[in-house]
This record gives C-alpha cells, sequence and structure tokens, in this order.
C-alpha cells in the first residue's frame, strides 16, 4: 500500500484538535475550578463530571451505530458520514462548553442544587459533541489506511497534536494565572473567574481554526476499495474445449444452504472478509478483552489528568502556577515518547509496548506515594511527572493501535467499536470520580484553609486509583498474549463465515461462487453458463446486490437440472 499523503496525515492530525483543547480543560481544571473557584460542593462537582461522563457514554454507541449506516442524504454521501458527524459535534462543542467555565450566569448566588441544573444542559449538549467528533475522528482510521503501521504512525500524530493541544492550554493557563496574580504564591480562589473565562474563549478560537483545516485536507470515502479481486475467476471455462469434461475444482465444496428463495452455492476454502454487525461483535471475546485494557487506559490517562492538579494544591501546597507547568512537564515528555513509539511497535509490537507503559505508569504511583520533603516538591517532582506521562502515553496510543487491530478490516462497524470501547471509559471515569469526590475529607472552602486529611488523600487517590488502573491494564493484557489481537477465529464467529464455506451437502440447482472481499453494496454482476455442449458462451446479467447480500457473491455459474442430466447422459 502506498504510503498516505502528508496532507491527510496533518489534516487527520489535527481533526481532534478542538476536542483535545476542551478535554483538557474538563479533565484538568474542572474539579479545581468548582471546588476552588465556584466554592461548589465536592460531592456536586462530582455529579457535574458524572453527569458528563453518563451522557457521553451513552452518546457514543449512538453515534457509532449512526456513524456505520449507509447514507441516504446527499450531503452525507458526497461529504462523507463521519465527516458529517465530526462537523456537527465540533458546533455542539463550540456553543455549549463556554458556559460550563463562565459562572453562573444570573444565579453566582443561588445554592449548589440550583446551579447544578444550570450547568447540566450545556454538559450534556457538550459531551454530546464531543462524543461525535471523538467517535466519527477514530473510526476514519481503518477508513483511511489498511497497514497497520500506517495506523501506528496516525494514531501518534494524532495523539502527538493532543499533547501539543494539552501543552498550549497549560501554557495559556500558565501566562494568564501569572500574568494575573499579585501573590504569585497565592493558591487559586473565586477571585479567578475571570482568568478562567479568558483561558476557555482562547483555546476555543484555536480548537476552531484547526478543525477547520481537517474538514479541508481530509477527504472521505464511504466505501474504500481495500480488497482486491483475484486474478483469476474461479470456474471459469474460458479455456475449455466445446465438449470437454469440466474438471472438478478441488477447492471447491459443494454444499447447500436451507431452503430459502435464494439459489444454493458452492463455496471456496480460501478466506475472505466478513462484514462484522453489532452483534456480533458482542459475541467476540477479544472485544471484550480490548475493552477491558482500553478502560484500564483512560482511567490512568483521565484520573492523573484530574487528580495532579489538586494533588499541588492540597497536598504539596505548591502555587498556583504549578498546576499548569507540571501538567505540562507530563505532556512534554509524552510528546517526546510518541516520536519514537512507531519504532517501539513495529520492533518489539504492540503489546510489549504496551507493557512498558504500564511498567513506566505504575511506577510514577509508586514514586507518588513515597514522594516527601522539599526536594521531592522541587526537584523530584519533575521527573516523576516526566515518567506518568511517557507511561500515558504510551498506553493510550498503543490502545488505540490494539482497537485498530482489533477492527482489522471490518471498517464498515468501525465506529460501533470505538463507541463501545468509550462507553465502558466514561461511565469507568465518572463513576471513578464520583466515588473520589464523595469520600473527599475536605470542604469547599479556598486554598491554605483544608483539613488536615486532604494532605494525604490524593496521593492515596493517584496511588491506589491510578496504580489499579495500571495493574488492570496489565491483567487485561495477559488475557490477550496467546493470542492475535483481530482474530475471527473465536468469539462467536462460525467457520462458515470466516472461511466463506458452507457446511457441506448436495447442490440442486447450481453453484455460486464467492468471491473474497466483496461489498454488499456493490451491484453484482451474474455470469451464467450452460452445462451443455451447445451453450460455452456467458450470458451476463445485472441484478441489485441485495438479491446477493446474504451471500455476497459476484461469479455465479447457473447449471439446470435438466443440463445436468443430458450432459451425464
Amino acid at each position: 500500500m502506498a504510503n498516505l499523503a502528508f496532507r491527510t496525515k496533518l489534516g487527520y492530525g489535527v481533526g481532534h484538535v478542538l476536542n483535545d483543547l476542551c478535554s483538557a480543560m474538563w479533565f484538568t481544571y474542572l474539579l479545581i475550578y468548582f471546588h476552588h473557584v465556584l466554592l461548589f460542593n465536592n460531592t456536586l462537582a462530582g455529579v457535574v463530571l458524572l453527569i458528563g461522563q453518563v451522557a457521553d457514554g451513552l452518546a457514543t454507541p449512538f453515534v457509532g451505530h449512526e456513524a456505520d449506516r449507509t447514507d441516504d442524504l446527499a450531503f452525507c454521501s458526497r461529504y462523507g458520514r463521519k465527516k458529517t458527524w465530526h462537523l456537527l459535534g465540533s458546533l455542539c462543542v463550540l456553543c455549549a462548553f463556554p458556559f460550563i467555565f463562565l459562572g453562573c450566569l444570573g444565579c453566582a448566588y443561588a445554592s449548589d442544587w440550583a446551579q447544578l441544573v444550570y450547568y447540566s444542559p450545556f454538559v450534556v449538549i457538550f459531551q454530546f459533541g464531543w462524543a461525535s467528533s471523538q467517535i466519527s475522528h477514530l473510526s476514519l482510521i481503518p477508513s483511511i489506511t489498511q497497514d497497520p503501521h500506517d495506523r501506528t504512525e496516525l494514531n501518534a500524530i494524532r495523539y502527538g497534536f493532543t499533547v501539543m493541544s494539552n501543552i498550549a492550554v497549560y501554557l495559556i493557563t500558565w501566562l494568564v494565572l501569572g500574568l494575573g496574580t499579585s501573590d504569585p504564591d497565592s493558591g487559586l480562589g473565586p477571585d479567578d473567574t475571570g482568568k478562567f473565562r479568558v483561558i476557555v474563549f482562547t483555546v476555543l478560537a484555536i480548537g476552531t481554526l484547526f478543525a477547520i483545516m481537517f474538514h479541508v485536507l481530509v477527504k472521505e470515502e464511504n466505501s474504500p476499495p481495500f480488497v482486491e479481486m483475484p486474478d483469476e475467476e474461479p470456474n471459469s471455462q474460458k479455456d475449455e474445449e466445446p465438449g470437454s469434461q469440466k474438471e472438478e475444482d478441488p477447492d471447491v465444496a459443494d454444499c447447500s444452504l436451507p431452503p430459502t428463495t435464494l439459489p444454493e452455492v458452492a463455496c471456496t476454502n480460501k478466506p475472505r472478509r466478513v462484514r462484522m454487525s453489532s452483534t456480533d461483535w458482542l459475541k467476540n471475546a477479544q472485544f471484550y478483552q480490548v475493552a477491558v485494557l482500553y478502560m484500564g487506559t483512560r482511567l490512568f490517562c483521565n484520573l492523573t489528568q484530574a487528580y495532579v492538579p489538586i494533588y499541588l494544591q492540597d497536598t504539596l501546597r505548591l502555587p498556583q502556577t504549578a498546576v499548569a507547568y507540571i501538567p505540562l512537564v507530563m505532556y512534554v515528555s509524552g510528546f517526546l515518547t510518541t516520536t519514537v513509539l512507531k519504532c517501539l511497535n513495529k520492533y518489539v509490537g504492540r503489546k510489549i509496548s504496551f507493557l512498558i507503559g504500564c511498567f513506566l505508569g505504575g511506577a510514577s504511583c509508586i514514586c507518588v506515594w513515597l514522594g516527601t520533603g522539599e526536594a521531592y516538591c522541587h526537584y523530584w517532582l519533575y521527573a516523576v511527572a516526566a515518567l506518568m506521562g511517557a507511561g500515558a502515553s504510551i498506553m493510550l496510543v498503543t490502545s488505540l493501535s490494539i482497537t485498530a487491530d482489533l477492527i482489522g478490516p471490518n471498517v464498515e462497524s468501525g465506529a460501533f467499536v470505538y463507541g463501545a470501547m468509550s462507553f465502558t471509559d466514561k461511565l469507568s471515569n465518572g463513576f471513578a470520580v464520583m466515588i473520589i469526590q464523595h469520600f473527599n475529607p475536605c470542604t469547599n472552602s479556598p486554598f491554605g484553609n483544608c483539613c488536615p486529611k486532604c494532605a494525604g488523600y490524593f496521593r492515596d487517590v493517584l496511588f491506589y486509583y491510578c496504580g489499579g488502573a495500571a495493574v488492570l491494564c496489565v491483567i487485561a493484557l495477559l488475557t490477550l498474549l496467546p493470542f492475535k489481537i483481530g482474530s475471527r477465529n473465536s468469539g462467536g464467529e462460525s467457520s462458515e463465515r470466516e472461511t466463506g464455506c458452507c457446511d457441506g451437502g448436495e447442490r440442486e440447482n447450481g453453484t455460486i461462487t464467492v468471491v473474497p472481499g466483496l461489498s454488499d453494496d456493490d451491484i453484482s454482476p451474474i455470469v451464467s453458463t450452460s452445462g451443455s455442449e451447445n451453450h460455452t458462451s456467458p450470458l451476463v446479467h445485472t441484478v441489485p446486490a441485495d438479491y446477493h447480500a446474504d451471500i455476497r457473491a459476484r461469479v455465479v455459474s447457473l447449471s439446470s437440472n435438466s443440463d445436468d442430466n443430458e450432459s451425464n447422459a
């Protein structure tokens, strides 16, 4: 397969920047903004994030299913169904996200429950839009390329821009907080509401620019022609002399289908691509194994992103600018790791690469548990942050590549798979944050007035919850080690569907030779030949593709019983 054009790589890479910028704000600063700036109740702040995660989790399977459907609308057919969903999602994000960080307009002094009602619709719209952009963007990878190394490269480029988006958010935050603070050693408080407004409008302007670049540079093919037709069609009679006896093809097994209106078939033993529906995926064992691995990866990445800033403020008591430059160190480390990740995947494989990421992430959690003192806060903390960022980078990029390998050539249901993976991610993160917030011993007091218990609480969160997520990833990986990712040999796929063969039996009316990789969306030509000596020229007829949708046939050889009897005589 030819290398991807630079235009496609660049366009795809910037397609998730708007989501990444908003995600950095959402996970890194939502809880600390509600807790320190709005003085929101801890549990209700967790409810806000939970509502968003549940909305996102419910939206992802819906978007995945709808993005995989065949388009009837002219705009979707011409523009691309996945790009259409991406456009819709971007508009929802731009309309709803600013209101989350603008404070409660007109109800700033209302109760926390009343403000929760105010924020909830904006959170739901934002998360629906975020899910629409994410799933449509991820599901474009199998449609763009089938080469596993190109897929890894696209994921690495995508994550590289994700890292740069996070870096941009932290640099903007560092600049705004640093220039607008009279006391650089003070923590965040209610007076910092205006600073967050400046930050959120700046990142949305940058995200809008990159979203436009994506839609201009990337072209979507709704039915990419990945599977090539074989050089020679089976059961071809073009070289046969009139009157010669046709030799039996050893690769063709006589078989019959259950009584239907469709003709009986004889199928080749050659493997072919099988269309996978959502029901087929739910019967596949690897689908659940990869889902657990992906869920653990997202738990580690999102929980570290959400609680490292609070750990810096409430546990280590660092100045407010630390919530920008320590996460910045994490993502610079992650970005540098992505530059060598393609070679790492190529030479040691995805599974070993993912295992290395788990060990790096787990080691950083252990260092957080052991880290104390002035030397740790001023020197070793940077090394721990770099270690955590590198581990998260390796785990995330490799888990996305593993998911793409699971999909394989089944691009017709790729959005459903990514939607299902994201569903487990969102719900697990939402409930994990809700549990952490519920047991948070801190009150909604500003910086410096928290109870003594909170000093060790967020250190424990990073060790037990994030370290536990890394352990969960290792367990999921161990279950995948003996198997090839993307194999359809188990998990509900029958041998008939995998090999293209039927389960035997006698043929009654004729044969249909199944051609590997034929799409149901094509119009299937039927080539008819008679078994009689006097009729050796094929007659070509064209019928709608849905007539042969269940058998995916292209070349048909029809022989009536009477002609067979005449030939045998």
